[in-house]
């Protein structure tokens, strides 16, 4: 197979004169493991190589062409010529490459990184007699993805991004629960056994709870699952042409307005402790928030909103029109104000009557413009009276939320922690989340 620095240079030395080329290169080791009882019922090790052209023309308008798997000398070829008479038949207008603005990358000749097929071994004897008395049920996955990024203006980057996460499951009688972390590594299972023993014991009582709206508390993982869609919308192009919740009637943003009533601020900086990752533009396919043009831009830390006012969007060079150009990041991190935040177990204590919520799940847009999501509670819904959980809903149930309203009733911000959203990405935003308070969540309906 050739060399993923090599494969570039091809690429670029097949384009058309006068055209500008973009090449991506993912190499990529995943291995996973499923395991249910006592036993690991599935496990893989694979290692993937993914290849984006973009060619772009004098006239501006671009192609992309993406295809997997190992490539000779003539498929390389072949793939270029593609993207650009992909390129020729497009009339969308994006732009040009920016030039290089920073050295090539050092390691940029040094192969991909990869991880032992045996990553996950120490994990599948971790669980052999984990289980307390319930039925146990794990996913867990490892990954490295070494990623290339080479155009024909100079630019020459590389990264690579380790992530794993772990999620298991406990069952108990009509008893279920969940937790999942993001860990690049897992040496201790206990914690999280700890932690599911502990819902299942709430779960020993039910209570029925009716319909209505509740004050909830909700664990980071459940604030990453409604902050991710809230991220996802922030695109600048379609706020200013009205289409979003960031819009404002008439024309315009709503960038300045107050969206929170406490000082939450939500950024993103690819330099972020735990959670770091590419700090250049990669932009495999061009949407409405993302442009090929844009591939190589440094990027930096980006506040959307600081102190509880909205501060930025997501805009490409081509949408910021004089604005700062904020393009998206692969992180997300929500704070509260400084000085002594409770703990989700404080926040229980100080709880006279309301809902712990535990993980949401089947999260799906139904109302763009006001980004109002529908979606279900799932593995645990826990009904807190004086300070204390009295018992587990006997019922999950199904709610209508705006993320974007929702940071407005906030009135208690926990600290900051990484976590995993229980819903699965195609691009994997990583996040660090706090426990909140929120006032009048509202549960629709019970499941059937």
């Amino acid at each position: 197979m050739i060399a993923a620095h090599e494969l570039v240079e091809r690429a670029l030395a097949a384009g058309r004169p006068g055209d500008q080329v973009v090449v991506i290169v993912d190499d990529t080791t995943h291995a996973h493991l499923r395991w249910a009882g006592d036993v690991t019922t599935s496990a893989a090790h694979v290692l993937d190589r993914q290849v984006h052209v973009a060619v772009i023309t004098s006239g501006r308008t671009a192609g992309v062409v993406s295809v997997g798997g190992a490539l000779d000398a003539a498929a390389v070829r072949d793939l270029v010529e593609t993207a650009s008479t992909v390129a020729r038949r497009s009339d969308a207008v994006v732009g040009s490459l920016p030039p290089a603005d920073h050295p090539a990358a050092p390691d940029w000749h040094e192969p991909a990184v990869t991880a032992s097929p045996g990553v996950l071994d120490g994990l599948a004897g971790d669980l052999r007699g984990a289980a307390r008395g319930f039925a146990l049920h794990c996913y867990a996955e490892q990954e490295v993805r070494t990623t290339l990024l080479g155009t024909s203006t100079g630019v020459r980057r590389r990264h690579v991004q380790p992530s794993g996460l772990v999620e298991l499951t406990a069952r108990a009688g009509t008893s279920s629960a969940w937790v999942g972390v993001d860990v690049p590594d897992l040496s201790d299972l206990d914690p999280l056994l700890d932690g599911l023993e502990r819902r299942l014991d709430w779960g020993r009582r039910r209570v029925d709870v009716p319909p209505g709206r509740y004050e909830v508390l909700l664990p980071p993982s459940c604030t990453a699952d409604l902050l991710k869609h809230l991220y996802r919308s922030a695109g600048g192009r379609d706020a200013g042409e009205g289409r979003t919740a960031f819009s404002v009637p008439g024309g315009g943003t709503r960038l300045g307005d107050r969206v929170a009533a406490l000082p939450l601020t939500l950024r993103s900086d690819p330099a972020y402790k735990g959670l770091e990752c590419a700090p250049f533009v990669v932009a495999r396919v061009s949407g409405a928030d993302t442009s090929v043009a844009d591939n190589g831009l440094a990027l930096g830390p980006t506040n959307w909103i600081t102190d509880g006012m909205l501060t930025a969007l997501v805009h490409t060079r081509a949408s910021a029109g004089g604005r700062p150009v904020t393009p998206r990041i692969g992180n997300l991190v929500l704070e509260g104000p400084a000085g002594g935040p409770s703990t989700l177990s404080e926040m229980i204590a100080s709880t006279r009557h309301g809902l712990l919520l535990t993980s949401l799940w089947y999260l799906r847009e139904v109302d763009t413009r006001a980004l109002r999501l529908t979606g279900l509670t799932r593995d645990g819904v826990y009904v807190v009276r004086d300070g204390e959980v009295v018992g587990c809903s006997t019922d999950d149930f199904r709610f209508n939320e705006s993320p974007l309203h929702l940071l407005d009733r906030v009135t208690e911000v926990g600290p900051t922690s990484v976590t995993l959203p229980r819903e699965p990405d195609d691009e994997r935003i990583r996040t660090s989340m706090p426990p909140l308070r929120v006032m009048d969540f509202s549960v629709v309906g019970a499941r059937v």
